[in-house]
């Protein structure tokens, strides 16, 4: 009885933080103090709280986090976005619902930079959304469409996300950077699939844009230095050349190099910005991390993770009906949470259940990731839909009528790779690396 209400308590003092806008590593801080505060709970001790605190950043793999913050924030203040778009657009752009097939493949490649949905929706976004709407398609699906796509960036590496993942869940980040990338692209076809299916229904004009294979080549041969980018990361990785840390410390060099010195659009004004923003998010982030271990070890000590395997066994013992009931849990949490608080929140409480639960935890990861990836693009939080409302002209509700056919496609991504985990696996375990 003493664990439940532990675990009640634990789950009831960060929500009610949470909701009272309290900043989610505070909101993790603070809970874990009045636990130990609690005359049921883990023992108070200073000590304890200053040595979890320091344990959860002192990780090697962490200094991945601000050389890819910055390699890809150096990508896009270099202008290469819009180089990438230029080539996908006479990639696919021919195609049968034209520019919406660019938007999808667009964020695939540009996921390979940024790792981050919201930038990919903020930044990105607008380009896509604006070069759709000049062409006269439908205001509310170009923006649909382009929420999307976006949710693709934390999947195919890199991803701070994973990152994160990683970390708390001691999951190799490299296994896990190789395992996004055939769901990443399953995510890109499915959405591409659905994009083809409405361009009928929907009895969108065929496109007016035909094949130009001067211009095509010549967008390739400019866009080749940026999409190198994702090739050294992912390519550096599988060969064993170097770490998922060393492959960031790379990537960012590399953007710095291009930007200034191939494509000379990086001016030291703009780079003394762009290290500026880097420095504040890895404090932040680090922080957040920082506090999350603390969380994490008071939730193992308390026999949270223990008392949460037993009732879910109680339920089922089969991995694939846990799996979909956790899916469903972390996309309910998806639609009013910001992601990496859900990951810093979840990670530690499920992660030490599951080899009771004979679930794999890289194969969660990356499930986990594109079902929290459906939650930002789903009201009432839906962080990237208010991002979109920012830098389109479209209102919340607009937006979420735009969005709601492409949740099918995803929800079929989230349940081919719970039925189907080795899709997951397989390049991480082919590659040896897992």
């Amino acid at each position: 009885m003493s664990d439940l209400v532990l675990a009640a308590a634990f789950l009831v003092v960060l929500l009610a933080l949470y909701a009272m806008g309290v900043h989610v590593a505070f909101a993790i801080g603070i809970s874990s103090v009045v636990i130990m505060l609690l005359p049921f709970g883990p023992p108070f001790q200073v000590q304890t709280l200053a040595q979890r605190f320091y344990t959860g950043m002192n990780s090697f793999i962490l200094i991945a986090v601000p050389f890819f913050l910055l390699a890809g924030r150096l990508m896009n203040e270099a202008g290469m976005t819009e180089i990438i778009f230029d080539f996908a657009e006479e990639l696919v752009g021919p195609i049968r619902g034209g520019l919406a097939h660019v938007n999808v493949l667009v964020s695939m490649l540009f996921s390979g930079m940024s790792g981050s949905a919201v930038a990919d929706a903020a930044g990105l976004g607008v380009i896509e959304y604006e070069s759709m709407v000049d062409r006269d398609y439908d205001k509310n699906f170009a923006a649909g469409i382009t929420g999307a796509s976006a949710t693709i960036g934390p999947i195919i590496p890199p991803s701070i996300a994973v990152i994160v993942y990683g970390v708390l869940a001691e999951v190799s980040v490299g296994a896990l950077f190789i395992a996004g990338i055939i769901p990443g692209i399953l995510m890109g076809l499915s959405l591409m699939g659905m994009v083809l299916v409405l361009s009928y229904t929907k009895g969108f004009a065929p496109p007016v844009k035909q094949y130009d294979f001067g211009a095509l080549g010549r967008s390739f041969l400019r866009s080749i230095p940026a999409l190198i980018m994702p090739i050294i990361i992912v390519g550096g990785i599988l060969t064993g050349r170097f770490t998922p840390t060393e492959a960031a410390v790379v990537a960012a060099v590399y953007a710095l190099l291009l930007g200034t010195l191939y494509y000379r659009s990086l001016s030291l004004q703009s780079l003394y910005g762009v290290l500026k923003e880097t420095f504040i998010d890895t404090s932040v982030l680090l922080f957040i991390i920082g506090i999350a271990n603390l969380y994490g070890y008071l939730l193992v000590l308390s026999g949270v993770p223990s008392f949460l395997t037993d009732n879910v066994l109680a339920l089922t013992s089969n991995p694939t009906l846990i799996l979909v009931l956790l899916a469903i849990v972390l996309f309910l949490l998806g639609t009013f949470m910001e992601t990496l608080a859900i990951i810093m929140i979840m990670t530690p409480m499920l992660v030490p259940a599951f080899p009771d639960l004979g679930i794999d935890p890289l194969a969660f990861g990356i499930i986990m990731m594109v079902v929290l990836m459906m939650g930002i693009i789903t009201p009432p939080f839906g962080i990237a839909l208010f991002s979109l409302e920012r830098v389109t002209d479209r209102q919340l509700d607009d937006l979420i009528r735009g969005v709601a056919p492409f949740y099918v496609p995803l929800a079929l991504v989230v349940l081919v790779l719970i039925l189907f985990p080795d899709i997951v696996l397989y390049l991480p375990e082919r590659f040896g690396l897992y």
